[in-house]
């Protein structure tokens, strides 16, 4: 029996929608005897893929408009990089810089060693840490003394104020953690961010005594193995290479960039939906992904289902500013000596977090150079994106020069904007998902996924774009004839 044809259309070029596209070919390309055919087209709205992925090439400068790196230990990211051939790509943290500060009262404080997910789990270095006082110390060493929550969902302010006390929560938790989302910890959702926290607290009755009870486990292994990859990677030449590695391998799709989608309708009389571009004749898709921003999702789902749009935007987005610089290196009066810092809230700065690029990545700026990128913005700092970009850069000089007496004038300036880029996972996340999921099954055949939805990071957005299109799958091979 002939395989049963079926197309489907991919809104979004983001890596959510590239992941999904190439989860989508690799099954046509390795069972071309399966019961039905797909193809894809890709949307994009912009003229480039990428999403906030975005590598800019400057001589022997590679800049990082968005993200530099993602989590090795979430295996997405590095299982697509080997299934594309770019294993020998990959690159670790440079070892000869691991330490990483927070700004605290003006001056840099350097993180202890053994912290895990900022907490510690060495007596020694947080005994002798400069970032809290002997009283948030004394409090943060009582945890294993406070009782269990009740469960459920809540902030992350409200869960580590009261398992480690508001000093640890302002100093080392809040800036570390909550960075991640350029969000703030009193609203940001504990089971939507860092689950692993909750299920800690509940199984061991504390956070310390559960860190403690996974570091004795490793240390007791007969065979312990050195972990393959440093905790965060990235790829030589920057980030874009995954882009064009997916974007090239790509068979059966078809790409269009530069093309807005206006419109989803649904058939009247067969399953399916058109999908209306600029410019062109509608598109007959058989299953629709949409991996936009949940703001543009909501617009497109309004005139078929009301109360899915209106649960998608119930999901908040903050913007953020990436201003990175070089600088020559001789006559600098900072060594560099580390991968950046984080900024705490109580600091009340404009700059939340600095990564020292060409001390953190190698292959990144000339031996004679370093370059700086600075990260502006977040939620309720969004006024920044009123700034124009001189104004940007000269705010990022001036915070450099406070806090790491740098005056010279750089060599080289970009500064990236990204208007409401970051979902915010805020309390009662979870529960919004689960009715996101419900309003889905009226409209079969429609798949949403992305960084709105269950993680952030690079290798989240790979995964979830590889689970829409498996269930894309599985939504044809249930419709085949004879299926049950």
């Amino acid at each position: 029996m002939p395989a049963v044809a079926r197309h489907v259309v991919i809104v979004g070029g983001g890596i959510t929608g590239l992941a999904a596209a190439y989860a989508l070919s690799e099954r046509s390309s390795s069972d071309p005897t399966a019961a039905s055919s797909v193809t894809c087209t890709l949307i994009e709205a912009s003229h480039r893929l990428g999403g906030k992925i975005l590598t800019e090439q400057v001589g022997e400068f590679v800049l990082e408009a968005g993200p530099d790196s993602f989590l090795a230990q979430k295996p997405w990211g590095i299982e697509l990089c080997r299934r594309l051939g770019l294993s020998d790509q990959l690159i670790g943290t440079n070892p000869a810089h691991r330490r990483t500060f927070v700004l605290l009262k003006g001056r840099l404080h350097e993180l202890p060693e053994g912290l895990i997910m900022g907490l510690p789990t060495r007596i020694g270095p947080f005994l002798r840490s400069s970032l809290l006082s002997w009283k948030g110390k004394l409090r943060l060493a009582a945890e294993p003394l406070i009782p269990r929550g009740p469960g459920g969902d809540e902030s992350l302010g409200s869960f580590f104020r009261r398992r480690l006390g508001q000093e640890a929560l302002d100093h080392m938790i809040e800036p570390l953690l909550t960075g991640i989302y350029t969000g703030n910890a009193d609203e940001l959702s504990l089971l939507a961010t860092f689950p692993r926290f909750r299920e800690m607290e509940q199984e061991h009755g504390s956070l310390l005594r559960a860190v403690l009870a996974a570091k004795w486990k490793e240390r007791n292994r007969k065979e312990k193995a050195a972990p393959p990859w440093t905790p965060f990677v990235t790829l030589r030449d920057g980030l874009n290479t995954l882009v064009q590695a997916i974007s090239h391998k790509l068979q059966q799709t078809t790409i269009l960039t530069g093309v807005s989608v206006r419109a989803l309708r649904r058939h009247d009389r067969q399953a399916g939906y058109d999908v209306s571009v600029d410019d062109r004749p509608p598109l007959r898709a058989d299953a629709v992904i949409l991996t936009t921003p949940a703001y543009d999702a909501a617009v497109l789902l309004e005139p078929l289902d009301p109360s899915l749009a209106e649960e998608l935007r119930g999901i908040p987005y903050a913007s953020s500013v990436i201003v990175s610089l070089a600088f020559a290196k001789e006559g600098l009066s900072h060594d560099l000596d580390g991968y950046g810092f984080v900024v705490p809230r109580v600091e009340n700065r404009r700059l939340i977090a600095c990564t020292w690029a060409s001390s953190k990545w190698e292959h990144r700026a000339p031996e004679d150079t370093v370059l700086i990128r600075c990260y502006l913005g977040g939620v309720g700092r969004e006024a920044i994106m009123e700034k124009t970009d001189n104004e940007l850069e000269q705010i990022a000089r001036a915070e450099l020069r406070a806090i790491m007496g740098i005056e010279q004038a750089p060599m080289l300036a970009r500064v990236y904007r990204w208007p409401r880029a970051m979902p915010q996972y805020q309390v009662g996340h979870v529960h919004r998902l689960e009715a996101i999921g419900a309003r889905q099954e009226h409209l079969p055949g429609l798949f949403l996924a992305g960084a709105a939805y269950r993680g952030v990071g690079l290798p989240d957005c790979i995964r979830d774009g590889t689970a829409a299109a498996e269930a894309v799958l599985r939504y044809f091979d249930k419709d085949l004839p004879g299926s049950v």
